[in-house]
């Protein structure tokens, strides 16, 4: 299923053992490379590190009450986890980055994404456009495969239509219809 990343922040996370709130989420950590979320870092007063994260591959389930892991334990600090340091260390953020085409057209900034909740990878992001071009198209809606390069500053993606260059007409041959004369006929009735 799609959600939109705004509701996965700020999500309880609801301990199986005691069946209690143990921390919310609050940002993701997205993975550049390829677009997936490894990780939320958490806040709650049951913290005992500070940054705290919990890891996706933690997460038992996403319910209606929030992310449902088995106790306080699953909590990681940022260097617990080798992988996770590495991406947070590249501080990607997502939301606020440029949306350019191939053609280096400014299509607008990023300001949501929608995540499918089985993989935890974005799907589509959601581009706000410039003021000009939102009276016409308020916002854009980009899904992964149509991306080409992630920056740290921008996105590529594929250009909607792509400039046509000026295409010679082959040489056309003339074809003539035997069934067709090239003079009209006239309707003679002698």
């Amino acid at each position: 299923m799609l959600l939109p990343g705004t509701r996965l922040i700020g999500a309880p996370i609801m301990g199986l053992q005691t069946g209690t709130r143990l921390a919310i989420t609050k940002l993701p950590v997205i993975n550049p490379g390829d677009l997936k979320i490894l990780a939320y870092e958490v806040d709650g007063p049951l913290l005992s590190e500070r940054p705290a994260y919990i890891r996706i591959a933690d997460v038992r389930e996403l319910s209606d009450v929030g992310m449902i892991i088995d106790s306080n334990d699953e909590f990681v600090g940022i260097s617990d986890v080798i992988t996770l340091q590495k991406v947070i260390e590249l501080d990607f953020h997502l939301i606020g980055l440029d949306v350019i085409d191939e053609l280096k057209h400014k299509l607008g900034k990023v300001n949501g994404y929608n995540v499918d909740t089985d993989s935890f990878v974005i799907q589509q992001l959601t581009v706000k456009r410039s003021i000009i071009k939102s009276l016409s198209e308020p916002e854009l809606l980009v899904h992964r495969s149509q991306i080409i390069e992630i920056t740290d500053s921008t996105i590529t993606v594929k250009a909607a239509a792509k400039k046509l260059e000026a295409i010679a007409k082959p040489n056309q041959m003339e074809y003539m219809n035997p069934f067709r004369s090239s003079v009209p006929q006239t309707n003679n009735k002698d």
